[in-house]
């Protein structure tokens, strides 16, 4: 019995190759997703790996497929805030290079929404024209009570 199912599995892999069907995931394979990524979190090089995963993502599943959002308060919203503009907030840095506003200006042509926190930006006084494209239809009340509130929506939560 052992030795017919390795068989069966051996010739379903070798049509496979032979038909060209991949044997590994595809976009397809994983439908359609929703997701939320929250970024709370100042360091420059965890921000820019987080993009990348968010990249990833869209890659392997397909911008059409997704409804991804990144959420961001607290230190996260240094992710947006231009390095120049720190100084005049309660932030300690400013993430935003020009090579990370490239890439989220990529994400973006892909659908992916930043959300900003209402709360953090008045807490940190931080002006929405501070931040890397950034505008009032992308300011939430409370970046954890979005995240909630997607989350009873059906939203996958990522943290990266």
């Amino acid at each position: 019995m052992k030795n017919t199912i390795q068989k069966l599995a051996a010739t379903v892999v070798a049509l496979g190759l032979i038909l060209g069907i991949s044997t590994t995931a595809n976009a397809g394979s994983y439908g359609t997703q929703q997701i939320a990524y929250h970024v709370n979190y100042d360091n420059a090089k965890r921000q820019f790996g987080a993009l990348r995963n968010i990249q990833n993502h869209i890659n392997a599943v397909g911008a059409k497929n997704l409804d991804l959002r990144v959420i961001m308060h607290g230190k996260g919203l240094s992710m947006l805030l231009l390095p120049e503009e720190a100084s005049s907030t309660k932030l300690p840095m400013g993430n935003a290079t020009d090579k990370q506003q490239a890439t989220i200006a990529n994400l973006k042509k892909q659908n992916v929404t930043f959300k900003v926190c209402a709360n953090t930006l008045k807490g940190k006084k931080i002006d929405l024209d501070q931040l890397y494209d950034a505008e009032s239809t992308d300011i939430v009340p409370s970046g954890v009570a979005e995240i909630a509130a997607l989350q009873s929506q059906g939203f996958s939560y990522l943290r990266p």
